[in-house]
This record gives C-alpha cells, structure tokens and sequence, in this order.
C-alpha cells in the first residue's frame, strides 16, 4: 500500500531531493492535479542554493548545500549531489483572482487544501493568547484569518506606496517558520494594512523555525 501523502509540509523540511518522503507528496500533488509531467522540476543552481521550481503544482523547493558542497551554475537535475543537499524552504502558491498579471513564468495555485501548518505551544510575545496546534489553510484564507489563529506576526512589511507599485504586504511568524505574502488591491497602497484584515495570501513560505524567510 502506497505511504500516504504528507499533509503538515514542515514534515518535508531536512529532507535530500531524492528522498521517499519528497518523492511521495510530488507524486500526490501530481496526481491531484492531474499533469503527469508536472513532477519534473525547473533547476535553478547556485554556489549556495538550488532551486526546484514546480510551477503545474504551485510549489517551490529551497535546497541548501551542505559540508563544503558548492554547486556550480547551471546544472542539470542529474548532476546535483543529492546526499549534499538538504530542503531549507519551502513556497507554496495560491492564485489571487484580483492580482495583476506577472511577467514571470506563473505557479498554478498548490492543488492540496487544506494546507495544515503546525503552530508553536508558544504564542508570540506581544500576543499571549493560547493558539492551536495546526492551523488548516484553504485557498480563500484571508489576513484576519492568519492572526486570529496565529496572532500577532513576529514582523511585517510592505503595502507602502501607490498600490500601482508596492508589494503586497507580508508577516512572519519567526518561532512557527511561517512567512506569508498577500495578495490582491487590499494587499497594497497606503492604506493596505487597514485593508489587509481582508487580503488573500499570494504565497506562504516555510522554513526551519527560529529563522527567518
């Protein structure tokens, strides 16, 4: 019997590019969203991080070297060395019907939902409320949504500017490895943090806890 999807996606963190763990939620989010040809990666390698670009599956993996690795530029999949390689952060997309188009290559949204993020017992310090142990993430989950489970972010930013030019805003949980960018007009111009409560995430980036995105 198949090993079942991995649903908590901080699971995936540690893990090398050619582990069973990885190669089997690949294969899950492949087969719900119906591409056969989507387990196949873009491979974007630099001296001090590979990239595996999933864009049919609204999904990008960071891998770091490890020991005095140095990955030359360019490589292909097959000539990375996967045992020197570990999972280091995580992007999953989400498409946000009132954003503008980007001229970038695209990422579908992420065809698994809900999402399920594991929370620390420990709420963050201006916030001592008690939290959940998960927090389920669906496809509409908006700003207020994150904070009213997760509570106060650890930091934040962007949605200055006219809303023609600024990025969306964003918050990072530090201590849940947690960063999400939102999307949409609410998510941008002067007044995006009183709109914000109403914003739909773009992107939630995961990482090791304690770090920083």
């Amino acid at each position: 019997m198949a090993k079942p999807p991995i649903y908590d996606i901080k699971q995936l963190l540690g893990l090398h590019p050619s582990s069973h763990e990885l190669a089997s939620h690949i294969s899950s989010l492949t087969a719900r969203a119906a591409k056969a040809d989507a387990t196949v990666p873009e491979v974007k390698s630099y001296a001090d991080a590979v990239y595996f670009n999933y864009f049919a599956l609204g999904l990008s993996l960071l891998f770091k070297p490890v020991g005095d690795y140095k990955p030359k530029i360019g490589l292909k999949r097959e000539d990375l060395r996967d045992s020197d390689l570990v999972l280091d952060g995580i992007d999953i997309y989400n498409v946000v019907k009132s954003s503008k188009p980007s001229t970038a290559k695209p990422f579908v949204a992420y065809p698994m939902s809900p999402l399920v993020l594991t929370l620390s017992s420990q709420p963050p310090e201006q916030d001592a409320k008690p939290r959940p142990s998960q927090f389920e993430v669906k496809h509409e989950t908006t700003g207020k949504e994150f904070v009213a489970s997760m509570g106060e972010p650890d930091r934040k930013g962007g949605g200055a500017g006219p809303s023609s030019g600024s990025i969306g805003i964003w918050c990072e949980w530090s201590r849940d490895g947690v960063m999400v960018e939102f999307g949409g007009e609410e998510s941008r111009g002067p007044q995006a943090w009183e709109r914000g409560k109403d914003a739909v995430w773009k992107v939630i980036s995961v990482f090791p806890p304690g770090g920083s995105a």
